[in-house]
Order: structure tokens, then C-alpha cells, then sequence
């Protein structure tokens, strides 16, 4: 009896289907010590437990994508180890803050099946929960990844395509219990800018960039125990180079926007995500923000942003798509989020 796992294929899914994870991972201050030694992270509610406790909270809470990336990273073996590529996101809400001490697992069920055309491979839907060692959703999420096939003769499955919402509604949104910015200090955080400063259609050029590094990738994906085979292994692609892990993008391009987004202090919510063009070691990663929304919410001193955080590799701020209607080939990442700020 063979005692390794090749990971499934997407013959393998079956619609409704429940995987529980393996490997649940309990968090410290290691996680955060490595989280901003990888990516430029100065956001001070995740920096300080003093800024933390004068917002409301017990403490500072691990960075959301930080906590995003060790829920997304259990699920890595059984969803996207032969994955071609990680194609999107929606109807993320962050729920929960993680603390230092929590453990998470992960839980994901199979919600959408489409074979590609060419009969090589196939898109997986599946929805994923984070949970906490006392069962509470920390943070939950709907992805969908390009998977290889086995057995090429595998019949095809009937294709279902989930009805997805493109916004999670502001009024969903979750704020954490206690979080209050009445008494916000603007100094501590880096910059004056409050919810009402911000404008919907406004562009803001995050000016800075940082180019990727593979060592700096690969710690990366391995603090998160991302296993997916084109992150590690060169044989695994045609052209022997490694993807870089969209995560590490979406985590760089959102430490990057901490230049013009200093107090977009908490993730609230993902309402879609695409990995629009791969990224190699040796890209120059830039970022530029588009306000596309504000909401306020029940908590004293606390509105909502929601915003489109896009990566690239050069270009324009506020260059996104061709005259196709296509990504623009410099176009790494074009994310929709919702952030908590001050009023």
C-alpha cells in the first residue's frame, strides 16, 4: 500500500465534497517577527499591542493576510498541490482577530467543477473556512484554482459554476468586538488621513517598490506551508522557473500601500481577487490603489473603505486594462477590499 499522497487531481473532486485539513498550527510572535522581516508591514495595530489596547482591542492581532496565509496554506495538499495556476477570490469576511496562542485549522468544501476545454485540466471551486481552537471562523473565502488532470479519458464532470456575490454588502461586514477610533492617535500611525479624506474614483500611487527575491519567496512559502509544486519545484513548469506565490504578492502590494494607506488598519472583508499575470524572482513589484467605495459602520470612530489594490510590474497607476478588456501583461494582482479606517 502506497503510503505517499500525489495530492488529488481534478478527476478527484467531487461536487459537495468536505476535506478537513491537516496540520493545525498554533501562532506567536514568530509568525509576526517573520511576516514583517518578508514584506515592509508598519501598520501600528498589528506593530502594537499599546496602539492595539487604545483601539479597543486585547492586544495587537496577528496581521489579517498573515492569519489568511497560514488558513490558506493548510489547504494547499489537498486543493492545489498539482494546481496550475490560483485563478481568484470572493466573498472573503474576516470575523475573527487571531491572537497569539490561537490555533488554526482549516475546512473546505467543493462548491463548482468546470473542465477546461482542452480536456488537460480543470477549475476547482471550493469555500474555505479558518477556525480557532474554540470553533469560531476566524475568516472564511471562496477561491478557485486551475488543476491538472490524472487520467485524460476521466469522464467530465457536470459542469456547476457558483453563483458568487461580486461585493461582500458593507453591512455584512464584521466589525471585532471593542474596536473603537475615537480615540485614534494619527501621529503613532504615520499619516493624518481619515475616511473623510478619501474619495470614491481617486487614485493613489503607492510610489515605492521592492523587487522579489526567490530566497526571500521561498521563506515565505514555507512559514505559510504552502506545498504547491510551482512554487518549489523548477522541473515543475516548461520555462524550469518557480511562481511566485500570489499570496507573497498580495502581501507585498499591501505593505507597499502603506504609503498613502497608513490607517486602512484592519481587512475587513475580500470581494475578488485574480492573480492576473505570473510573477517571477527578479520582478520589481509596485502598487497602486483605487477608492471604489465607502461605507460607515456601527463602531464608534470606525468607517469602511473599500478598496482596488492593484500590483504590477511597471506602468501607470491607474493603467488596468487593454482595449481587449484584458489585464494589461504588467498587471500582476488586481485585488477588491474592504479596510477599516478612522473617521
Amino acid at each position: 500500500m502506497a503510503k505517499t499522497n500525489p495530492g488529488n487531481f481534478f478527476e478527484d473532486y467531487t461536487l459537495g465534497q468536505r476535506i478537513e485539513h491537516a496540520v493545525p498550527r498554533t501562532v506567536s510572535g514568530g509568525e509576526r517577527a517573520l511576516y514583517h522581516a518578508l514584506y515592509p508591514a508598519r501598520h501600528a495595530l498589528h506593530s502594537s499591542d499599546e496602539f492595539a489596547r487604545a483601539c479597543g482591542l486585547p492586544g495587537s492581532p496577528l496581521d489579517d493576510l498573515a492569519a489568511f496565509h497560514v488558513v490558506f496554506g493548510k489547504t494547499v495538499p489537498d486543493v492545489s498541490l498539482n494546481a496550475v495556476a490560483n485563478l481568484g477570490y470572493a466573498e472573503g469576511r474576516f470575523r475573527v482577530p487571531v491572537y497569539f496562542g490561537d490555533t488554526l485549522r482549516s475546512v473546505s468544501e467543493v462548491i463548482g467543477l468546470k473542465q477546461n476545454s482542452n480536456g488537460k485540466s480543470g477549475v476547482v471551486y471550493v469555500r474555505t473556512e479558518g477556525l480557532n481552537q474554540r470553533g469560531e471562523v476566524v475568516l472564511d473565502y471562496v477561491r478557485w484554482v486551475m488543476v491538472r488532470k490524472r487520467d485524460l479519458d476521466a469522464p467530465a464532470p457536470e459542469t456547476v459554476i457558483p453563483d458568487l456575490a461580486k461585493v461582500v454588502p458593507a453591512e455584512s461586514l464584521i466589525i471585532p468586538e471593542g474596536l473603537d477610533f475615537t480615540g485614534y492617535d494619527f501621529t503613532l500611525a504615520g499619516e493624518p488621513h481619515r475616511w473623510g479624506d478619501y474619495e470614491v474614483g481617486e487614485i493613489i500611487d503607492h510610489v515605492d517598490g521592492v523587487t522579489i527575491e526567490e530566497a526571500e519567496h521561498m521563506i515565505a512559502t514555507r512559514l505559510w506551508q504552502n506545498t504547491a509544486k510551482v512554487h518549489f519545484d523548477a522541473t515543475f513548469r516548461p520555462d524550469g522557473q518557480r511562481l511566485i506565490y500570489g499570496g507573497h504578492v498580495i502581501s507585498m502590494a499591501r505593505a507597499l500601500s502603506f504609503n498613502g494607506l497608513a490607517n486602512a488598519q484592519l481587512i475587513a472583508g475580500i470581494n475578488a481577487g485574480a492573480h492576473a499575470n505570473p510573477c517571477f524572482a527578479g520582478d520589481t513589484v509596485k502598487a497602486w490603489t483605487e477608492v471604489l467605495d465607502k461605507s460607515e459602520t456601527a463602531a464608534p470612530g470606525v468607517g469602511a473603505l473599500r478598496l482596488r489594490l492593484v500590483a504590477t510590474k511597471a506602468g501607470e497607476a491607474g493603467q488596468l486594462m487593454g482595449e481587449d478588456g484584458k489585464y494589461l501583461p504588467n498587471v500582476l494582482l488586481d485585488l477588491d477590499y474592504w479596510v477599516l479606517v478612522p473617521v
